[in-house]
């Protein structure tokens, strides 16, 4: 079986957000397994300046509209392509800058999403699964129905992954045109939405099998409250959709071996994170109680992350004696919100703007507790580094979040973490006050960071659960294609 992971990020090529680690991680973990399997990009110019790339001498030309954009195929490894336009990808960001999106997205994952079965044809790779991954690559499924519905891709199956609902590449309908697709897919049926086109949906109707990054975040979006205005959609295809929580990379995150943090540890001996602890509040310059807890957030500053619900409590926290630490980037509004919190509050808070890679090793290595307060949660994966460290999550239980998290039970000391429902600051510092509670009983919250420490979140489980939707997939085309010999059709 020959797979084809399209994506318009992976890791360690390029990465915005979560989307980069759980392809990345998926790919590395099927060469891992042996599988004969294929990433494709677009050529941004953090790869072009980051890595040793080579023109494989493919030259592809991609109809956009009423013209025609010339795609070139480049390598590193024998298993990963990237697709070169430098109108389109030679830039420092991947989507856009502080002022907003690029206008031209439309026009840049259309070409991509044409250029990578015009590729796979160029190189003459038949693929068994091309795996698409969010809006960028939604139109892959619908194009292999349609523009690229031929011999070549007879046999090819496509899975696409939702990765957040909230990014959907909604454009003007103008945009259309672009695709070369006929009128009648500009309908509510097809890929309209509202007048405009949804790329996403685009996916949705037309993808063999639809994945979600965990099985509450598959039960939620079929509901109006998380499914963004295509709860609909989704309700249509459920007999199809499917939850595999996505892992991590057990090897990037591992307290025993992580260069990034002062001294190694493990469940077995713990003591180590004493001193990434105690080094990670001199790094910050925090003046807490020796024994006070530690409590952090890495992620990006955004609603659905919860950091404004972050920013309202932050004052009670303090008022715990606990220290806080906020290292993200994201929107305008919650880095100006939070940048003034070091002499607001100063000796007990840290704010980092930004992301600092070893920074966020450190601060998972040293906290005591890490929170994710998310208004929706696809999957999230801070959650299960932190475990990983034995650092407890507060989290709200949504999405991946509850598929992960198991609330704690001080009658039966079980659990790995603390869980709220009600999205507002109450719940949340009432679910801190417990845990900050629970951190001052050090036998309890030895065993709780062991159990955390314990779970298994690595990539291993979650790519047999993909290998065996791919199979079922391919099983259901040797079927088909059994039944349609001449000799059954007779």
């Amino acid at each position: 079986m020959r797979i084809v992971i399209a994506t318009s990020e992976a890791v360690p090529f390029a990465k915005t957000g979560g989307l980069a680690d759980v392809t990345g991680s998926l790919f590395k973990e099927f060469l891992r397994l042996g599988r004969d399997v294929y990433l494709f990009l677009p050529l941004y110019r953090v790869i072009r300046n980051r890595f040793n790339i080579r023109d494989t001498g493919i030259r592809i030309k991609i109809n956009l509209g009423q013209r025609t954009v010339e795609g070139i195929i480049f390598t590193t490894d024998p298993d990963v392509f990237f697709i070169g336009c430098d109108e389109f990808f030679d830039r420092d960001e991947l989507y856009g800058t502080a002022s907003g999106d690029f206008p031209d997205n439309a026009e840049r994952f259309i070409f991509f999403s044409k250029a990578v079965p015009e590729a796979l044809m160029s190189l003459g790779l038949k693929a068994d699964i091309i795996h698409c991954n969010d809006w960028q690559t939604g139109l892959i499924p619908l194009f292999l129905k349609t523009i690229y519905n031929n011999d070549f891709f007879k046999k090819t199956r496509t899975v696409l992954t939702i990765h957040n609902m909230g990014y959907q590449g909604i454009f003007d309908a103008s945009r259309f045109n672009l695709t070369g697709l006929g009128w009648e897919w500009f309908n509510m049926e097809g890929i309209e939405f509202y007048g405009k086109i949804n790329l996403l949906k685009a996916g949705l109707i037309s993808a063999d099998i639809i994945t979600t990054v965990s099985k509450q975040y598959t039960r939620e979006i079929l509901s109006p409250d998380y499914g963004h205005g295509l709860d609909g959609v989704l309700r249509k295809r459920a007999g199809d959709l499917k939850g595999v929580i996505n892992g991590i990379d057990i090897e990037e995150w591992n307290p025993s071996t992580d260069s990034f943090i002062p001294e190694g540890f493990d469940h077995e001996d713990i003591s180590g994170k004493r001193t990434c602890k105690a080094k990670l509040i001199r790094e910050c310059g925090l003046s807490i109680q020796k024994d006070a807890p530690l409590i952090s957030f890495v992620g990006r500053l955004s609603r659905q992350k919860g950091i404004d619900i972050i920013a309202e409590s932050t004052e009670r926290i303090v008022s715990m004696g606990a220290g806080l630490i906020i290292l993200g980037k994201g929107d305008m509004e919650f880095e100006n919100m939070i940048s003034g919190f070091n002499d607001m509050f100063k000796g007990s808070v840290h704010v980092r703007i930004g992301y600092d890679e070893a920074f966020a090793h450190r601060v998972y290595g040293g906290s005591d507790i890490f929170l994710m307060p998310s208004r929706y949660e696809p999957c999230g994966l801070g959650q299960m580094i932190a475990m990983r460290y034995g650092t407890i999550p507060v989290a709200r239980k949504t999405g991946g979040l509850a598929d992960t998290v198991e609330d704690y039970n001080p009658l039966s000391d079980s659990g790995t973490g603390f869980l709220f429902e009600d999205y507002n600051p109450t719940s949340l510092i009432c679910s801190i006050r417990l845990a900050v509670s629970s951190f001052s009983c050090k036998d309890r919250w030895e065993r709780l960071m062991k159990r955390a420490m314990k779970k298994d979140f690595s990539w291993k489980r979650s790519a047999m659960e993909y290998l065996n939707l791919y199979d079922s997939l391919c099983l259901l085309q040797k079927v088909s294609d059994f039944l349609e010999t001449p000799e059954k059709k007779g």
